[in-house]
C-alpha cells in the first residue's frame, strides 16, 4: 500500500501510531526500549529460517535475529516502514513468515485481536510468534493509568490475557519473560541510580517488570494434543461362589 492510498486509511489510527512514536523517541519510551532491545536480542538467537516480520510503532531499528535471512517491517508510513499497511490488512501470504514479532503492536492498536489475527495467519506452522506489551501489573502500569498523551491511550493488556488469545489462535506458550524493573522516572540521574535494582530484580524475574515478552509457537495442523478416550463404565463385578471340597473325599479319592 503506497502513501497516497494511506489518504483512505482511519485517521484515528495514523493519529495513535503517531504519538506512540514520539513518546518512544522519548526519554521513558527510550528507556523502555533499552531493556527490551536487550532482552529481545537474547530471544531471537534461537531462531532460524526465511522470513522475520516486525510490527510495532517506534522508530527505532528492532533487534534481528542472527539466524534468520530476511528481516521486514510493516506498518503506517513512517520513516524505517519498509512495506506500508494498515493493522489489519496486511499484504503477506499465509504462513509466509517463521518468526513475527509484535513489539508494542497490541498497546497501540485500535483492534488488537484484528491485529493478532493478522500475525498469527502470517506465521507457519511451526513458527513462532513473540509479544512484548506494557504490564498492567507494574509502576509502568500505574503510570499508564493516571499518566496523559501516548502512554495513556496505551491498551496494556496482561501477559495472561493475551496467552489466552493465542491458545485460541492454536499457539503454545514457550515463554514468558518480563524486563524493565525500574520505575519510570524521566530523571537520567535516577535511571542510572536505579540500575543495580534492574539486575537483580531481572534475574528474580518477578511479575513486576515494565514489560513482557511471549514466545509461542504455532502447532502443526493435524499433531494437536488429543484429549484420552472415554472409558465406558463397565458392570459391577460380583464374586464367584467357591467349590465346596470334602476333605474326606479328596483323601479317599488320592489313596
Amino acid at each position: 500500500m503506497t502513501e497516497d492510498a494511506f489518504a483512505q486509511a482511519d485517521s484515528q489510527w495514523l493519529a495513535l501510531i503517531a504519538e506512540a512514536r514520539e513518546w518512544f523517541a522519548g526519554p521513558l519510551g527510550q528507556l523502555l526500549l533499552r531493556e527490551e532491545h536487550q532482552a529481545l536480542t537474547e530471544e531471537l538467537r534461537k531462531f532460524f529460517g526465511g522470513y522475520l516480520v516486525h510490527y510495532g510503532p517506534q522508530a527505532d531499528a528492532p533487534p534481528v535475529a542472527e539466524q534468520v535471512q530476511h528481516h521486514v517491517r510493516l506498518g503506517a508510513p513512517l520513516p524505517g516502514v519498509q512495506i506500508v499497511c494498515e493493522e489489519q490488512a496486511w499484504p503477506l501470504g499465509e504462513h509466509a513468515a517463521d518468526l513475527v514479532v509484535l513489539q508494542h503492536g497490541l498497546d497501540f492498536s485500535l483492534s488488537p485481536h484484528g491485529l493478532l489475527r493478522e500475525a498469527a495467519q502470517a506465521v507457519r506452522p511451526g513458527g513462532h510468534l513473540v509479544v512484548v506489551g506494557l504490564n498492567p501489573w507494574s509502576s509502568w502500569g500505574v503510570r499508564h493509568a493516571f499518566g496523559q498523551g501516548a502512554l495513556r491511550k496505551a491498551r496494556c493488556f496482561s501477559a495472561s490475557r493475551v496467552t489466552d488469545w493465542l491458545n485460541l489462535l492454536g499457539f503454545a506458550l514457550e515463554k514468558k519473560r518480563f524486563g524493565c524493573y525500574r520505575p519510570p522516572l524521566a530523571s537520567p540521574v535516577w535511571q542510572a541510580r536505579l540500575a543495580g535494582w534492574e539486575r537483580v530484580a531481572g534475574g528474580w524475574q518477578s511479575a513486576g517488570g515494565g514489560f513482557y515478552i511471549l514466545v509461542a509457537r504455532k502447532l502443526v495442523v493435524g499433531l494437536r494434543p488429543l484429549r484420552p478416550p472415554r472409558r465406558e463404565p463397565m458392570g459391577k463385578l460380583l464374586p464367584l461362589p467357591l467349590a465346596k471340597v470334602n476333605r474326606a473325599n479328596r483323601r479317599d479319592s488320592e489313596h
